[in-house]
């Protein structure tokens, strides 16, 4: 096991948490934003469907999956920059 230095753990924590609030914020817009704007979204269809009722019934779990890979690659990323990957 090897220990790493005081501002290696301060780099990994930054930018962790940068990593954090910018998911939270997406996860934020596909669950309460579109939400929010349905009625307004209903104007445009989408497939067929009006987009409104196409991300509240498909679009925002779609966005959550994609949302769930991306961050699991992007915090893989990071542990690797600053030298605490698992192997």
């Amino acid at each position: 096991m090897s220990t790493i230095s005081p501002e290696q753990a301060r780099a990994h924590w930054a930018k962790s948490k940068s990593l954090m609030w910018i998911s939270l914020a997406v996860w934020f817009v596909f669950s309460f934003g579109i939400h929010f704007f349905v009625k307004d979204l209903n104007a445009i269809t989408f497939i067929g469907f009006p987009l409104g009722f196409y991300m509240a019934a498909q679009g925002s779990l779609l966005a959550f999956v994609i949302l769930c890979f991306w961050f699991a690659k992007r915090q893989n990323e990071i542990d690797e920059e600053c030298g605490v990957s698992e192997d």
